[in-house]
Protein backbone atom coordinates (compact mmCIF):
# COMPACT_ATOMS: atom_id res chain seq x y z
CA UNK A 1 0.00 0.00 0.00
CA UNK A 2 1.69 3.51 -0.56
CA UNK A 3 2.66 5.75 1.44
CA UNK A 4 -0.10 8.43 0.94
CA UNK A 5 -3.05 5.48 1.64
CA UNK A 6 -1.50 4.85 4.47
CA UNK A 7 -1.93 8.65 6.10
CA UNK A 8 -5.52 8.59 4.75
CA UNK A 9 -6.58 5.40 6.43
CA UNK A 10 -4.95 6.91 9.74
CA UNK A 11 -6.42 10.26 8.92
CA UNK A 12 -9.86 8.48 8.83
CA UNK A 13 -9.46 6.85 12.50
CA UNK A 14 -7.44 10.01 14.57
CA UNK A 15 -10.03 12.54 13.29
CA UNK A 16 -12.92 11.50 15.10
CA UNK A 17 -10.98 11.14 18.31
CA UNK A 18 -9.73 14.83 17.99
CA UNK A 19 -11.92 17.34 19.96
CA UNK A 20 -14.64 18.70 18.20
CA UNK A 21 -13.09 22.03 19.26
CA UNK A 22 -9.55 21.91 17.69
CA UNK A 23 -11.22 20.92 13.90
CA UNK A 24 -12.14 24.39 13.06
CA UNK A 25 -8.63 26.34 14.92
CA UNK A 26 -6.23 27.77 12.18
CA UNK A 27 -2.65 27.75 13.99
CA UNK A 28 -1.09 31.18 14.61
CA UNK A 29 1.18 32.33 11.44
CA UNK A 30 4.14 34.44 12.55
CA UNK A 31 6.12 36.81 10.51
CA UNK A 32 8.57 34.75 8.15
CA UNK A 33 11.68 34.45 9.13
CA UNK A 34 14.70 36.43 7.73
CA UNK A 35 16.41 33.26 6.47
CA UNK A 36 13.28 32.26 4.87
CA UNK A 37 13.04 35.16 2.82
CA UNK A 38 16.80 35.69 1.81
CA UNK A 39 16.66 31.89 0.75
CA UNK A 40 13.27 32.18 -1.56
CA UNK A 41 14.21 35.68 -3.24
CA UNK A 42 17.89 35.21 -3.19
CA UNK A 43 18.60 38.40 -1.18
CA UNK A 44 21.71 39.23 0.62
CA UNK A 45 20.39 41.25 2.98
CA UNK A 46 16.51 41.47 3.89
CA UNK A 47 15.20 44.03 7.20
CA UNK A 48 12.16 42.66 9.11
CA UNK A 49 9.77 44.77 10.22
CA UNK A 50 6.73 42.37 10.45
CA UNK A 51 6.65 41.28 14.24
CA UNK A 52 7.17 44.24 16.95
CA UNK A 53 10.53 43.14 18.00
CA UNK A 54 12.77 46.17 19.23
CA UNK A 55 15.61 46.81 16.59
CA UNK A 56 17.79 48.18 19.43
CA UNK A 57 18.04 45.13 20.70
CA UNK A 58 18.31 43.36 24.27
CA UNK A 59 19.84 45.32 27.06
CA UNK A 60 23.77 43.99 27.46
CA UNK A 61 22.46 43.32 31.10
CA UNK A 62 20.11 40.70 30.46
CA UNK A 63 22.76 39.29 27.35
CA UNK A 64 25.09 39.11 30.56
CA UNK A 65 22.66 37.87 32.90
CA UNK A 66 22.35 34.57 30.24
CA UNK A 67 26.40 34.56 29.97
CA UNK A 68 25.93 33.62 33.11
CA UNK A 69 23.89 31.17 33.48
CA UNK A 70 25.57 28.92 30.46
CA UNK A 71 27.91 27.28 33.22
CA UNK A 72 24.40 26.33 35.38
CA UNK A 73 22.19 24.57 32.30
CA UNK A 74 22.28 21.08 33.84
CA UNK A 75 20.48 22.54 36.43
CA UNK A 76 16.32 22.99 36.28
CA UNK A 77 15.35 26.23 37.05
CA UNK A 78 13.75 27.88 39.65
CA UNK A 79 9.83 26.55 38.62
CA UNK A 80 8.19 29.03 40.87
CA UNK A 81 10.40 31.60 39.27
CA UNK A 82 10.52 33.35 42.91
CA UNK A 83 13.38 35.48 41.98
CA UNK A 84 11.85 36.71 38.57
CA UNK A 85 8.56 37.66 40.54
CA UNK A 86 9.76 39.15 43.01
CA UNK A 87 11.85 41.60 41.17
CA UNK A 88 8.49 42.39 38.86
CA UNK A 89 6.83 42.72 41.79
CA UNK A 90 8.89 45.35 42.92
CA UNK A 91 8.81 47.05 39.38
CA UNK A 92 5.02 47.30 38.93
CA UNK A 93 4.22 47.96 43.21
CA UNK A 94 2.39 44.77 43.75
CA UNK A 95 3.19 41.54 45.79
CA UNK A 96 4.37 38.48 44.53
CA UNK A 97 1.52 36.40 44.81
CA UNK A 98 0.19 39.15 42.22
CA UNK A 99 2.31 38.07 39.32
CA UNK A 100 2.45 34.88 37.22
CA UNK A 101 4.71 34.14 34.56
CA UNK A 102 4.82 32.36 31.38
CA UNK A 103 6.40 30.95 28.14
CA UNK A 104 6.03 34.25 26.39
CA UNK A 105 2.08 36.18 26.87
CA UNK A 106 0.39 33.41 24.41
CA UNK A 107 1.18 31.01 26.69
CA UNK A 108 -0.53 33.03 29.64
CA UNK A 109 -3.14 33.82 27.59
CA UNK A 110 -4.11 30.47 26.89
CA UNK A 111 -3.45 29.25 30.84
CA UNK A 112 -6.32 32.39 30.96
CA UNK A 113 -8.58 30.22 29.01
CA UNK A 114 -7.62 26.90 30.27
CA UNK A 115 -8.45 28.10 33.75
CA UNK A 116 -11.52 30.49 33.12
CA UNK A 117 -12.76 29.30 30.10
CA UNK A 118 -15.40 26.34 29.28
CA UNK A 119 -18.18 25.40 26.41
CA UNK A 120 -21.18 27.91 26.54
CA UNK A 121 -18.78 30.71 27.75
CA UNK A 122 -18.35 33.47 25.79
CA UNK A 123 -15.05 35.54 25.45
CA UNK A 124 -15.55 39.02 23.87
CA UNK A 125 -13.04 40.46 21.86
CA UNK A 126 -12.12 44.07 19.89
CA UNK A 127 -12.20 43.45 16.68
CA UNK A 128 -9.56 42.96 14.69
CA UNK A 129 -6.92 42.73 17.78
CA UNK A 130 -4.49 40.12 18.61
CA UNK A 131 -5.81 36.73 17.19
CA UNK A 132 -4.12 34.20 20.07
CA UNK A 133 -7.47 35.49 22.52
CA UNK A 134 -9.71 33.61 20.11
CA UNK A 135 -7.25 30.46 20.29
CA UNK A 136 -7.37 30.01 23.98
CA UNK A 137 -11.67 30.36 23.72
CA UNK A 138 -11.30 27.86 20.89
CA UNK A 139 -9.36 25.32 22.66
CA UNK A 140 -11.37 25.54 25.33
CA UNK A 141 -15.25 25.39 23.32
CA UNK A 142 -15.79 28.67 24.18
CA UNK A 143 -17.71 31.33 21.88
CA UNK A 144 -15.70 34.53 20.89
CA UNK A 145 -17.92 37.43 20.13
CA UNK A 146 -15.97 39.58 17.72
CA UNK A 147 -17.09 43.57 18.85
CA UNK A 148 -15.68 45.85 15.65
CA UNK A 149 -13.72 48.69 16.76
CA UNK A 150 -15.23 52.45 15.60
CA UNK A 151 -14.21 54.15 12.93
CA UNK A 152 -10.30 55.11 13.16
CA UNK A 153 -9.98 51.53 15.06
CA UNK A 154 -11.01 53.60 17.99
CA UNK A 155 -12.50 51.18 20.85
CA UNK A 156 -16.56 51.48 20.96
CA UNK A 157 -16.30 50.65 24.61
CA UNK A 158 -20.57 51.20 24.45
CA UNK A 159 -21.03 48.54 21.62
CA UNK A 160 -18.45 45.93 23.94
CA UNK A 161 -20.33 46.62 26.77
CA UNK A 162 -23.91 46.04 25.08
CA UNK A 163 -22.85 42.90 23.84
CA UNK A 164 -22.17 41.79 27.38
CA UNK A 165 -24.54 38.60 28.56
CA UNK A 166 -24.85 36.10 31.08
CA UNK A 167 -22.78 33.97 29.57
CA UNK A 168 -20.03 36.70 28.75
CA UNK A 169 -17.19 35.53 31.14
CA UNK A 170 -13.71 37.43 29.56
CA UNK A 171 -13.35 40.42 27.97
CA UNK A 172 -10.11 41.76 26.42
CA UNK A 173 -8.70 45.07 25.93
CA UNK A 174 -5.85 45.45 24.12
CA UNK A 175 -3.99 48.55 24.35
CA UNK A 176 -2.35 49.47 22.68
CA UNK A 177 -4.33 47.84 20.52
CA UNK A 178 -2.25 44.93 18.08
CA UNK A 179 -2.66 45.66 14.74
CA UNK A 180 -4.19 48.85 14.75
CA UNK A 181 -1.96 50.96 17.21
CA UNK A 182 -4.63 52.57 18.89
CA UNK A 183 -5.29 52.73 22.42
CA UNK A 184 -7.63 53.87 25.19
CA UNK A 185 -7.55 56.39 28.31
CA UNK A 186 -7.23 54.99 31.51
CA UNK A 187 -10.64 57.20 32.31
CA UNK A 188 -12.55 55.10 29.66
CA UNK A 189 -11.02 51.94 30.67
CA UNK A 190 -12.79 52.46 34.35
CA UNK A 191 -15.93 54.08 33.72
CA UNK A 192 -16.07 50.47 31.29
CA UNK A 193 -15.03 48.38 33.97
CA UNK A 194 -17.28 49.94 36.52
CA UNK A 195 -20.23 49.01 34.45
CA UNK A 196 -19.56 45.38 34.11
CA UNK A 197 -21.56 42.62 36.15
CA UNK A 198 -18.96 41.35 38.99
CA UNK A 199 -18.61 38.03 37.15
CA UNK A 200 -16.79 39.13 33.94
CA UNK A 201 -13.12 38.95 34.42
CA UNK A 202 -11.19 41.96 32.18
CA UNK A 203 -8.02 40.87 30.60
CA UNK A 204 -5.81 43.96 29.87
CA UNK A 205 -3.00 43.38 27.57
CA UNK A 206 -0.49 45.81 27.53
CA UNK A 207 2.24 44.07 25.54
CA UNK A 208 3.14 47.41 24.45
CA UNK A 209 2.64 49.43 27.73
CA UNK A 210 6.32 51.13 28.01
CA UNK A 211 5.69 52.78 24.13
CA UNK A 212 2.84 54.73 25.53
CA UNK A 213 3.67 58.62 25.97
CA UNK A 214 -0.30 59.82 25.55
CA UNK A 215 -1.89 61.52 28.36
CA UNK A 216 -3.96 59.59 30.48
CA UNK A 217 -2.76 56.09 29.46
CA UNK A 218 -4.14 52.52 30.58
CA UNK A 219 -2.98 51.97 34.11
CA UNK A 220 -4.08 48.69 35.25
CA UNK A 221 -2.51 48.40 38.06
CA UNK A 222 -4.94 50.99 40.02
CA UNK A 223 -7.50 48.43 38.92
CA UNK A 224 -6.25 45.08 40.46
CA UNK A 225 -5.69 47.93 43.24
CA UNK A 226 -8.71 48.18 44.32
CA UNK A 227 -9.80 44.44 43.61
CA UNK A 228 -11.22 44.74 40.23
CA UNK A 229 -11.45 41.34 38.60
CA UNK A 230 -8.51 42.62 36.40
CA UNK A 231 -5.69 40.36 34.71
CA UNK A 232 -3.41 42.50 33.03
CA UNK A 233 -0.74 40.86 30.32
CA UNK A 234 3.20 42.36 30.15
CA UNK A 235 6.02 41.35 28.01
CA UNK A 236 9.30 40.91 27.57
CA UNK A 237 9.22 40.60 24.44
CA UNK A 238 9.14 43.95 23.00
CA UNK A 239 10.68 47.34 24.47
CA UNK A 240 13.13 44.77 26.54
CA UNK A 241 13.93 42.79 22.99
CA UNK A 242 13.82 39.45 24.64
CA UNK A 243 11.59 37.95 21.86
CA UNK A 244 13.83 34.73 21.42
CA UNK A 245 13.87 34.06 25.50
CA UNK A 246 10.15 33.87 25.46
CA UNK A 247 8.89 35.08 28.96
CA UNK A 248 5.58 37.22 29.26
CA UNK A 249 3.83 37.76 32.65
CA UNK A 250 0.41 38.69 34.19
CA UNK A 251 -0.66 40.50 37.35
CA UNK A 252 -3.93 40.31 39.12
CA UNK A 253 -5.19 39.77 42.69
CA UNK A 254 -4.13 36.65 44.51
CA UNK A 255 -7.71 35.49 44.30
CA UNK A 256 -7.20 35.46 40.46
CA UNK A 257 -4.10 34.28 39.94
CA UNK A 258 -3.91 31.35 42.30
CA UNK A 259 -6.01 29.77 40.31
CA UNK A 260 -3.54 30.28 36.65
CA UNK A 261 -0.82 28.08 38.64
CA UNK A 262 -3.31 25.16 38.34
CA UNK A 263 -2.76 24.81 34.50
CA UNK A 264 0.83 25.76 34.75
CA UNK A 265 3.37 23.22 33.61
CA UNK A 266 6.68 23.01 35.82
CA UNK A 267 9.29 24.35 34.69
CA UNK A 268 7.76 26.71 32.40
CA UNK A 269 10.19 29.32 31.77
CA UNK A 270 13.62 28.54 31.45
CA UNK A 271 16.50 29.57 33.52
CA UNK A 272 18.31 32.05 30.64
CA UNK A 273 14.70 33.79 30.77
CA UNK A 274 14.45 34.61 34.22
CA UNK A 275 18.12 35.84 34.40
CA UNK A 276 17.40 37.87 31.56
CA UNK A 277 14.25 39.27 32.54
CA UNK A 278 15.48 40.29 35.98
CA UNK A 279 18.09 42.04 34.50
CA UNK A 280 16.32 44.20 31.77
CA UNK A 281 13.96 44.76 34.72
CA UNK A 282 17.09 46.55 36.33
CA UNK A 283 18.47 48.46 32.90
CA UNK A 284 16.75 51.51 32.92
CA UNK A 285 18.75 53.45 30.37
CA UNK A 286 18.08 50.79 27.73
CA UNK A 287 14.39 51.51 28.08
CA UNK A 288 14.87 55.07 27.73
CA UNK A 289 16.98 54.46 24.74
CA UNK A 290 14.50 51.99 23.02
CA UNK A 291 11.91 54.38 23.77
CA UNK A 292 13.35 57.23 22.62
CA UNK A 293 14.52 55.00 19.12
CA UNK A 294 11.03 54.20 18.56
CA UNK A 295 9.31 58.08 18.88
CA UNK A 296 11.67 58.97 16.97
CA UNK A 297 11.20 56.33 14.22
CA UNK A 298 7.24 56.75 14.41
CA UNK A 299 7.86 60.63 13.33
CA UNK A 300 9.93 59.43 10.41
CA UNK A 301 7.05 57.04 8.73
CA UNK A 302 4.73 59.33 9.32
CA UNK A 303 6.54 61.99 7.63
CA UNK A 304 7.21 59.20 4.95
CA UNK A 305 3.89 58.11 4.60
CA UNK A 306 2.71 61.51 4.06
CA UNK A 307 4.93 62.27 1.44
CA UNK A 308 3.76 58.85 -0.83
CA UNK A 309 0.31 60.04 -0.30
CA UNK A 310 -0.08 56.73 2.38
CA UNK A 311 -3.54 57.04 5.28
CA UNK A 312 -1.98 55.68 8.63
CA UNK A 313 -3.12 55.20 12.07
CA UNK A 314 -1.68 57.18 14.56
CA UNK A 315 -0.12 54.99 16.81
CA UNK A 316 1.29 54.39 20.52
CA UNK A 317 2.91 51.06 20.02
CA UNK A 318 5.82 50.28 18.43
CA UNK A 319 3.82 49.25 14.81
CA UNK A 320 1.17 50.93 12.67
CA UNK A 321 -1.24 50.17 9.84
CA UNK A 322 -0.69 51.71 6.54
CA UNK A 323 -3.46 51.56 3.68
CA UNK A 324 -2.10 50.14 0.98
CA UNK A 325 -4.87 48.97 -0.73
CA UNK A 326 -3.58 45.57 -1.66
CA UNK A 327 -1.92 44.88 1.63
CA UNK A 328 -1.33 41.07 0.75
CA UNK A 329 -0.21 42.10 -2.66
CA UNK A 330 2.18 45.10 -1.18
CA UNK A 331 3.60 42.23 1.17
CA UNK A 332 4.63 39.72 -1.53
CA UNK A 333 6.51 42.48 -3.47
CA UNK A 334 8.20 44.39 -0.49
CA UNK A 335 9.46 40.60 0.04
CA UNK A 336 11.13 40.53 -3.31
CA UNK A 337 13.01 43.75 -2.26
CA UNK A 338 14.07 42.65 1.34
CA UNK A 339 11.47 43.61 3.45
CA UNK A 340 9.43 41.66 5.34
CA UNK A 341 6.40 43.47 6.88
CA UNK A 342 2.26 41.82 7.99
CA UNK A 343 -0.84 41.77 5.95
CA UNK A 344 -3.67 39.61 5.83
CA UNK A 345 -4.96 40.66 8.98
CA UNK A 346 -8.64 39.83 9.41
CA UNK A 347 -11.39 42.28 8.17
CA UNK A 348 -8.42 44.65 7.16
CA UNK A 349 -7.13 43.44 4.11
CA UNK A 350 -6.14 46.86 2.39
CA UNK A 351 -3.72 47.38 5.23
CA UNK A 352 -0.04 46.60 5.70
CA UNK A 353 1.40 46.29 9.73
CA UNK A 354 4.96 47.57 9.51
CA UNK A 355 7.33 47.62 12.67
CA UNK A 356 9.44 50.90 13.64
CA UNK A 357 12.54 50.09 12.73
CA UNK A 358 15.95 51.94 13.21
CA UNK A 359 16.79 54.55 11.01
CA UNK A 360 18.10 53.15 8.30
CA UNK A 361 15.29 50.32 8.45
CA UNK A 362 12.27 52.92 8.30
CA UNK A 363 14.22 54.44 5.40
CA UNK A 364 14.82 51.02 3.46
CA UNK A 365 11.30 50.52 4.03
CA UNK A 366 9.75 53.62 2.59
CA UNK A 367 12.38 53.54 -0.38
CA UNK A 368 11.05 49.75 -1.56
CA UNK A 369 7.30 51.16 -0.47
CA UNK A 370 7.86 53.91 -2.59
CA UNK A 371 9.17 51.33 -5.64
CA UNK A 372 6.52 48.88 -4.56
CA UNK A 373 3.24 51.44 -5.45
CA UNK A 374 4.68 53.20 -8.39
CA UNK A 375 4.52 49.45 -10.36
CA UNK A 376 1.53 49.19 -8.88
CA UNK A 377 0.25 52.69 -10.76
CA UNK A 378 2.32 51.92 -13.93
CA UNK A 379 0.07 48.64 -14.49
CA UNK A 380 -2.91 50.90 -13.94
Amino acid sequence: MAQGDLSKDLEAIVKPLVREPLLSIRPYVPGRPIQDVMREFRLEHVIKMASNENPVGPSPKATAAIQDMLQDLNRYPDGAAQDLRSAIAKHVGLTESAVFVGNGSDEVIKMIAETFLQPGDELLVPFPSFSQYDFGAQVMGATVVPVPLADGFQYDLDSLREHVTEKTKLVYLCSPNNPTGTWLTHRAAAHFIESLPEKVIVVCDEAYLEYVDTPDPLRSVEFIESGKPVLSLRTFSKMYGLAGMRLGYALGHPSLIRYLHQVREPFNVNAMAQAAAIAALDDEAHVQTSREVNRLGREQLYRGFERLGIPYIPTQGNFMLAEVKNGQHVFQELQKLGVIVRAGFPGIPEYIRVSIGTPEENEQFLKALAEVLGKIKELG
